[in-house]
């Protein structure tokens, strides 16, 4: 039998993003000064308190979403990655901060994701606990958090 996280995903890609090439899609082929998840859209309407989050991983279809990946930019531009999964658990970082983005962190989310609004809503109810790995990325990594320009 197969387990839904075995299933593989579809992404959406920002058609706005560039790509050094024509024939591969821009989160492969990012600009050399390109931020972290260049290439993939963010959600204007997700932000709060000056964070706002992007997507990788496409929500939308017959059945809700278990899991998926996304992203959230701090207030200065600075990016962090977002796993998240159905279900009960505990926020727990899964890569540590670096150059260039200050980490990438695990959720649980009790409610299904049939939508970007769904998405959005239990990415908002984790918002404190991103504040609070932003703020120890920029303790123990302050290059992690260095501002990056829009793009």
């Amino acid at each position: 039998m197969t387990n839904s996280m075995d299933r593989g995903q579809v992404v959406r890609m920002d058609p706005e993003a560039k790509s050094m090439d024509p024939e591969l899609p821009p989160f492969i082929a990012a600009p050399p000064d390109a931020p972290a998840y260049h290439g993939f859209p963010l959600l204007p309407q997700s932000r709060l308190d000056d964070f706002v989050f992007g997507l990788i991983t496409e929500v939308q279809g017959d059945q809700p979403a278990s899991w998926g990946d996304a992203f959230v930019v701090a207030p200065n531009g600075s990016r962090a990655g977002i796993v998240w999964q159905s279900g009960t658990g505990e926020a727990h970082e899964i890569c540590s901060p670096s150059a260039g983005r200050w980490g990438v962190y695990g959720f649980y989310f009790k409610r299904p994701i049939r939508c970007d609004a769904d998405l959005v809503a239990e990415l908002h109810a984790v918002l404190p606990e991103i504040k609070a790995f932003y703020s120890e990325a920029a303790k123990c990594c302050p290059e992690s958090v260095v501002p990056c320009p829009p793009y």
